[in-house]
């Protein structure tokens, strides 16, 4: 009877993560880009963040309530959402327009399709998508008011490093597609008009390796994105292998927070490996399309929330065969 062998239904293998560590993870590896766009745009971009977080939360916990649900918000799911449309803002924005951003995300695209795990796009993106088309104007106005030579070390502290500089209008890409140069320095380092969390390569990468040692994304599809993406825009960009264009794509317009960031998110992103190769290599294709041939100099939130809708699609046809499952004699 000893030696009776134990057995027991699937899964077989288990994680101690949950979806409160994967977030918390997310987080943390979102603080090196937070921390540099309150550097960079002073303490407003701290308030246009902390706005977001706050509507966030206090929308889920309103809803739950309202529902008669679990109380979710310590998660640090809806946190999550918060920070990432938070840094996707430019910094001159209205703080109620941030705020209904937030109340869109997590009630019509998190909550009402069942909260966590359910929703079936990206709450951050497609809020700030919704906000790029009811507010473009002020969604796309990345100008910064430069400090006077006489201002205090407040003002400076207040307006952050930017304002330094002078007034800071159009963004790299923006400057590309007017036939402009533009620094690859400056965009390594962050010194350049955009929204508060994407402006800066080098605070994304460092958060991008932290989710990549905790294994809390996979490589696959940042590298299947920004692979189709580089080789599209060498073939039809207009530039051939010019490299400082290329790289200028690469660094700009968060292409960078969106392919580690956001396009893999677990709820969103296909769960297959071919599935998530499939789904990057669209996303660069997509992406890239839109800035050499649409009207826009961006294109990454547009392009990942319709290859949201695609992953239904994308595992069904990617899924893999049982082993040993038998198969019709003719084929």
């Amino acid at each position: 009877m000893n030696k009776l062998l134990n057995v027991s239904a699937s899964p077989h293998t288990r994680s101690f993560a949950t979806t409160t560590t994967i977030m918390q993870d997310v987080a943390i590896a979102l603080v090196p880009a937070s921390l540099f766009g309150i550097y960079n745009f002073g303490l407003r971009a701290l308030l246009v963040i902390l706005t977001c977080i706050a509507t966030c939360l206090l929308t889920e916990c309103v809803y739950e309530m309202a529902m008669k649900k679990p109380i979710t918000t310590g998660d640090f799911s809806a946190v999550v959402t918060g920070l990432l449309l938070a840094l996707n803002m430019p910094v001159s924005i209205p703080l109620w327009i941030p705020a209904l951003g937030s109340i869109f995300a997590i009630l019509v695209v998190k909550m009402l399709f069942g909260g966590v795990g359910q929703n079936f796009m990206n709450p951050a993106l497609a809020a700030r998508c919704f906000l790029l088309i009811s507010f473009a104007g002020r969604m796309t106005d990345f100008t910064v008011s430069a400090v006077g030579a006489s201002a205090s070390s407040f003002d400076y502290v207040k307006s952050g490093a930017i304002a330094l500089d002078g007034v800071s209008g159009a963004t790299p890409l923006a400057a590309l597609k007017a036939g402009e140069t533009v620094s690859l320095l400056d965009m390594f380092l962050g010194n350049t008009g955009g929204t508060i969390g994407e402006t800066s390569v080098i605070a994304i990468l460092v958060g991008a390796v932290y989710l990549l040692i905790k294994k809390v994304i996979s490589f696959r599809i940042p590298v299947a994105y920004l692979a189709s993406f580089a080789v599209f825009v060498v073939l039809f960009g207009g530039k051939g292998l010019d490299t400082n264009f290329l790289l200028a794509h690469v660094c700009g317009g968060g292409l960078l927070l969106g392919a580690f960031f956001m396009a893999t998110d677990y709820a969103t992103s296909p769960i297959t490996r071919k599935g998530q190769v499939v789904f990057g290599v669209l996303l660069g294709l997509l992406t890239a399309i839109f800035r050499i041939f649409g009207a826009s100099a961006e294109g990454v939130s547009y392009a990942i929330i319709i290859c949201n809708m695609l992953v239904p699609l994308i595992e069904k046809l990617t899924y893999p065969k049982a082993f040993g499952k038998e198969t019709k004699a003719n084929g």
